[in-house]
């Protein structure tokens, strides 16, 4: 075998026949001005003759299902073996990303911590245990004489479907209503549910009126809605408080029930799992006074008012005009002179006091009245409501991220953070080094039953880390 791969009279695209000799076995790097050549060389010749050589090797059948490159234009290449190429690709800029994401390690941790975690109420950190029947007997009972309550069981939460077969269901039991989406309708008459949309369904079960000697009957209906609902049952007073029971996770210290513990309530990109006030990003986008108006040296006139200073935004500097009127404070005065109720009027708006607004469009007078929004407020709507990305760009610019408060950055509903692991949640487990997370698998005890249901999770996950170790 030669020690050099040899290399005469290349010519391929702008190779002007060149001829060389590149080491075996060793690292070699290919350097130059852009255009010089290199991929021309490095690919569309050394490369493209190795694989086609290496192609031609093999049998007619094999060949039908390889790609045949077109030999290079060269006079010889000497000392060349079986070539691969590997594509250089930027990893992803999505903010949802993380190596748990990109390795499938979350995934598996989602999966672990639903069916393996033990879960703590968020509210007093006790661990939560399933309640019974007497339980939620009690705590409907405490309610106000003559209070009038709906017992429901949950049977659809959020899914795509038509449902006509569980419904038709309903109907052969003898169910009378569901509630559909929020809408209570009747069985009797025909439901037709759009399959493309998600849908909430509740069966109503029983309506009843809160007295002396009802608990038999609400005993009764709250064990057949627990059975309907799988395990959750919701007593409701008719546009008022709402009760979610359950008999796998509730914490009777602070009448908070969990929803079903499913790997979806883990993942920040399931708005299920994900932080409500984030949506899963950890940090928050807040319009900033200082970058709304960056030189408070301006007036309102001038042009304080950065994103409402352009050509094109007159009716934004209408507005302020007949703010200014209503308020008695000046629009030629430098911003940071006016008085500190004149600027928050400007940048937070009026509240519910009622103004009268004068605008001129295309030279005719235009009046009405109505409250100001104010500026944060209304470049934080537009930024919200808008589907244009020159606009969502424009508005950034006026924008902070911080750390989200909801969630301190965790990026999980807090349901999902009180369910633990070897005490640990699932955003301490994710936040560790690759080499922590490998000894606390490794170290990790759990109970005869939990390790049944999770070894084979936790060898996919030790498998993962010691590959990135």
């Amino acid at each position: 075998m030669k020690s050099n791969i040899v290399i005469k009279g290349a010519r391929e695209h702008n190779l002007k026949n060149v001829s060389l000799e590149i080491p075996r076995n060793s690292l070699v790097v290919v350097t130059g001005l852009s255009g010089s050549g290199k991929s021309s060389l490095a690919f569309d010749t050394i490369y493209a003759e190795g694989q086609r050589r290496y192609v031609e090797s093999l049998s007619a059948y094999a060949r039908q299902f390889l790609e045949r490159m077109e030999k290079p234009d060269v006079d010889y290449i000497e000392g060349l073996s079986p070539a691969i190429s590997i594509e250089q690709k930027t990893t992803s800029r999505n903010p949802r990303s993380t190596v748990g994401t990109v390795t499938e390690i979350h995934d598996y941790l989602r999966l672990l911590f639903a069916r393996a975690g033990l879960v703590h109420c968020h509210g007093c950190g006790r661990e939560i245990a399933s309640q019974t029947v007497s339980q939620m007997v009690d705590r409907v009972m405490e309610l106000p004489e003559k209070t009038r309550i709906q017992v429901m069981a949950p049977v659809v939460k959020d899914r795509k479907g038509e449902y006509r077969k569980e419904l038709d269901g309903f109907r052969s039991k003898g169910f009378v209503r569901v509630r559909v989406d929020g809408e209570l309708l009747d069985l009797a008459e025909e439901i037709k549910l759009d399959k493309k949309r998600k849908h909430t369904i509740d069966l109503v079960l029983d309506r009843l009126i809160i007295k002396e000697g009802l608990q038999r009957r609400l005993a009764d209906s709250l064990e057949l809605a627990l059975k309907m609902g799988e395990g959750v049952v919701l007593v409701e007073i008719p546009g008022g408080e709402k009760f979610l029971f359950s008999e796998k996770f509730s914490c009777v210290h602070c009448d908070i029930s969990y929803p079903e513990i499913a790997p979806r309530m883990f993942s920040f990109n399931n708005p299920h799992g994900a932080c409500q006030t984030c949506a899963g990003l950890g940090v928050t986008r807040n319009m900033s006074p200082d970058l709304v108006v960056p030189d408070q040296s301006l007036s309102l006139r001038d042009g304080a008012v950065s994103p409402w200073s352009s050509k094109t935004a007159v009716y934004y500097g209408q507005m302020l005009e007949s703010l200014a009127k209503h308020y008695g404070f000046s629009m030629t005065v430098p911003f940071k002179k006016l008085s500190k109720k004149a600027r928050n009027l400007v940048l937070y708006g009026s509240g519910e006091e009622i103004i009268k607004f004068k605008l001129k469009k295309e030279g005719r007078l235009h009046a009405y009245e109505g409250s100001f929004e104010g500026v944060l407020p209304n470049l934080k709507r537009r930024y919200e409501e808008t589907e244009s990305h020159y606009i969502r760009e424009e508005m950034e610019q006026y924008m902070l991220r911080s750390t989200c408060e909801k969630c301190d950055g965790k990026r999980l509903r807090k349901e999902a953070l009180a369910v633990r692991v070897g005490d640990l949640s699932i955003d301490m487990v994710s936040a560790l080094s690759v080499d922590d997370a490998f000894s606390f698998f490794k170290s990790l005890k759990l109970d005869k039953q939990r390790l049944n249901i999770a070894r084979r999770v936790l060898k996919e996950i030790s498998e993962r880390l010691g590959f990135l170790k």
